[in-house]
């Protein structure tokens, strides 16, 4: 799993209004797999509009989880976001901005 930050250094820190602020940002996940020229471009998308909001994002590959295996395997990639599946094969980016937004806005 690899974790990203959008290139903007963004992270909790130290203090109760960094702590907060952290625990207000959503959890967004791709699940990719080896050889999935899909997810390629899904990485690419997924930078792309969690940079722009200053999210973090993570990358999990399916290939050593059997059960993700066998729940996503003809799905991938996967964008979850707070452990929803919000969408899959070709990231929809403005579907993605607004979800994220509305779960920043909450």
């Amino acid at each position: 799993m690899w974790e990203r930050d959008g290139g903007e250094g963004v992270g909790c820190g130290r203090g109760l209004g960094r702590y907060l602020r952290c625990m207000a940002l959503p959890d967004v996940v791709l699940l990719t797999k080896a050889d999935c020229h899909l997810c390629t471009e899904a990485r690419a998308a997924v930078e792309r509009v969690t940079k722009s909001l200053g999210v973090q994002w993570t990358e999990q590959g399916i290939d050593g989880d059997p059960q993700l295996q066998q729940r996503f395997a003809e799905e991938i990639p996967v964008v979850l976001v707070n452990g929803i599946q919000r969408d899959f094969w070709k990231i929809d980016e403005e579907r993605l901005t607004r979800t994220l937004k509305k779960v920043l806005e909450d």
